[in-house]
């Protein structure tokens, strides 16, 4: 090999290193101002909130509306006290479980019922009117069957996430391409290949959509569970700060759910962008 192909090789590299630099610069640029920009709006919010609620010729009792800068104030008290991280805890640990079974619950029967025809017909309209049943309608029921223990609560959150994931599951293998069949007999991939290697690849968006609703679902059913009867948790926090009219503990309580919600759901977009790298579809307009 002549000295000039090895510099030319070198060169090569090296630009394609450097252009490997630059991208990644500009994808974490892109980042930066996607997160500057989604900040905008709350700022704003915040900002003509703190002036409403400060300014003398504008007055709004501090009952019906604490300032940003109170609440702060209420969410260091919390925090130093103990009381929301032992609230939090025990909230999150309820969340956790009830979604662990109904979500898991949710995926089998979702499997099933999209693998056979004959299973849809005795499982599914059963399941599809379960769906319509109100979060509120069931929970007086569920204190009437298990009591104010924590059973009641995480069949509650359970039930809130079995169906979104049962549904988008189902919906993902029958939205599975017939001609991608037609493939696998040609390859002559047994019955487990093609369950592994074809169906549940393609329907993989539509479960992981079904698991960032189970996700919301099983925050408002534990929002639901705890307002309904409990002794602990940020919900019962809410409830508790209610009766004394503490407006400022009831917005730290809020502003938790929305906060640990959101983490959640940004979890599995993040783990959507790793499994779908494959997918090609519209991204919007920049």
């Amino acid at each position: 090999m002549s000295k000039t192909s090895v510099v030319s090789g070198h060169v090569q590299s090296s630009a394609a290193h450097l252009q490997q630099v630059k991208k990644r610069k500009e994808e974490a640029k892109n980042k930066q101002g996607i997160f500057l920009r989604s900040l905008v709006v709350p700022i704003l919010l915040i900002v003509v909130w703190q002036i409403i609620g400060s300014a003398g010729y504008v007055y709004v009792s501090k009952t019906v509306l604490p300032t940003p800068v109170d609440i702060v104030l209420s969410f260091k008290q919390l925090i130093v006290s103990g009381e929301l991280g032992a609230n939090l805890q025990i909230s999150i640990l309820r969340a956790a479980i009830g979604f662990a079974v109904g979500a898991g619950l949710g995926l089998l029967f979702g499997v099933i019922v999209g693998f056979s025809k004959k299973t849809e017909h005795y499982m599914d309209p059963s399941i599809q009117m379960l769906r319509t049943v109100p979060h509120l309608a069931l929970a007086p029921l569920f204190i009437l069957w298990f009591g104010f223990g924590e059973i009641s609560k995480i069949l509650l959150i359970a039930n809130g996430a079995f169906f979104p994931i049962y549904v988008n599951t189902y919906l993902g293998i029958r939205g599975v391409d017939s001609k991608l069949f037609d493939v696998a007999r040609v390859l002559q991939f047994s019955k487990w290949k093609q369950i592994t290697k074809l169906i549940l690849p393609a329907a993989l968006p539509n479960i992981l959509l079904g698991v960032r609703l189970s996700l919301g679902i099983a925050w408002l059913g534990l929002v639901v569970a705890e307002l309904m009867g409990a002794s602990e948790g940020v919900g019962y926090m809410i409830m508790d700060a209610r009766q004394f009219s503490q407006t400022d503990v009831v917005f730290v309580g809020i502003i938790i759910f929305a906060v640990v919600g959101k983490l959640t759901d940004s979890f599995v977009r993040v783990l959507e962008k790793r499994l779908l790298k494959w997918r090609d579809s519209y991204a919007g307009e920049k």
